[in-house]
């Protein structure tokens, strides 16, 4: 008799994860690139933006809403994201007041702020992003003032303005979402 045979079922399953985790290569979370940074990017509006991969929890597709009265009107409503209710948010009309156009690309942002998470829709979700140190050292000022307490600076080609999720979702006007 063969030294598997006396295992049971799930010892076998636990050796064969170890012998698995024994061979697997570092994940992309694991490997450590000095001097690289990891964003997530996305356009709201015109505008081609990154953020921190850290600073969004998740992507998804624009779920059903139900608008709440006496709000902003970048405020779209609440949507149900896994049985919780998510403030959803018009990221380019609270930016530079256009509204954003639904298409088969928009996609909602989940961000984490104090109390729960927001959702923020954007017109398209672009992926990751690696910025590297020479990228950072080229990097340019933002100069828009509608966005430079957002954006520190922008970096790679094509432009991208690197967005601070926790500077908007600490900022005053954006948390005061009544009308």
């Amino acid at each position: 008799m063969t030294q598997t045979a006396a295992l049971t079922p799930f010892e076998i399953l636990a050796r064969y994860e170890q012998l698995s985790l024994a061979h697997a290569s570092g994940t992309p979370e694991t490997l450590e690139a000095p001097g690289l940074w990891r964003g997530i990017g996305f356009r709201a509006g015109s505008r081609l933006f990154v953020s921190g991969i850290d600073e969004i929890s998740e992507l998804l597709a624009v779920p059903a809403m139900t608008q709440v009265p006496g709000t902003q009107a970048w405020l779209m409503g609440v949507a149900n994201v896994r049985g919780n209710l998510v403030p959803v948010i018009d990221l380019a009309r609270f930016l530079f007041g256009e509204r954003t156009q639904h298409t088969e690309r928009t996609r909602l942002l989940i961000v984490r702020q104090g109390g729960g998470n927001v959702a923020l829709v954007v017109d398209e979700v672009f992926g990751q992003r690696t910025v590297d140190a020479e990228q950072r050292r080229n990097a340019q000022q933002e100069e828009d003032p509608r966005l430079s307490r957002f954006v520190d600076e922008r970096v790679g080609e094509p432009q991208l303005a690197v967005f601070s999720m926790g500077k908007l979702v600490r900022a005053p006007d954006f948390r005061q979402a009544a009308a």
